[in-house]
């Protein structure tokens, strides 16, 4: 069987296309990001699989199942997506078309996910000043998400894609190891 992600990869160019030709409102694409999230979020329940399994249900019931659980309204566009991805018996793949989904968006705004593993809280002013640098140093717009991880014991790790920025103390004495070690 294809791999999620190359099954997962035509749909989420669609859906983006459909998204980006959307000129109803200001901010679409972050609407539109919202409503991919809620329905991965439905179809990555456990009991939503488990009854999606069951081969006496059509995809019609399955269709009008997975639409009654998401809260928000969906636009037409959307719910013919999610009719596509329901008739096509790819409801399990929908996590990985929103992950997919959220990088083409943040593709074509120039901006990046960033992960910053902190061994403290790190105060909202603290974190501006933090992300300003970043995005210096990464030489584009970043949209940051903060992971306490104590493990560190100071310092922050900072990871952007396949890019990895780590200040922390705990890899500073993973390296002092190393060095008196050799």
């Amino acid at each position: 069987m294809a791999e999620l992600s190359t099954i997962a990869r035509p749909y989420a160019e669609a859906l983006f296309a459909a998204a980006s030709s959307d000129k109803s409102a200001a901010g679409v694409l972050d609407q539109w990001l919202e409503v991919v999230a809620e329905m991965a979020a439905v179809a990555r329940h456990a009991e939503v699989a488990q009854v999606v399994g069951d081969p006496n249900l059509g995809s019609d019931q399955i269709y009008k199942l997975v639409h009654g659980l998401i809260k928000s309204p969906l636009p037409i566009a959307a719910e013919n997506f999610l009719r596509l991805v329901v008739d096509n018996g790819r409801l399990a793949a929908l996590p990985e078309i929103a992950t997919q989904f959220h990088a083409l968006v943040n593709a074509s705004s120039g901006v990046s996910d960033a992960t910053l593993y902190s061994a403290f809280e790190i105060a909202p002013d603290l974190l501006a000043d933090v992300v300003a640098a970043l995005e210096k140093r990464f030489g584009r717009r970043l949209n940051p998400h903060v992971v306490v991880d104590p493990e560190l014991i100071g310092g922050i790790r900072v990871v952007v894609g396949d890019e990895v920025l780590d200040t922390s103390v705990k890899a500073r004495l993973e390296q002092m190891k190393v060095a008196l070690t050799a």
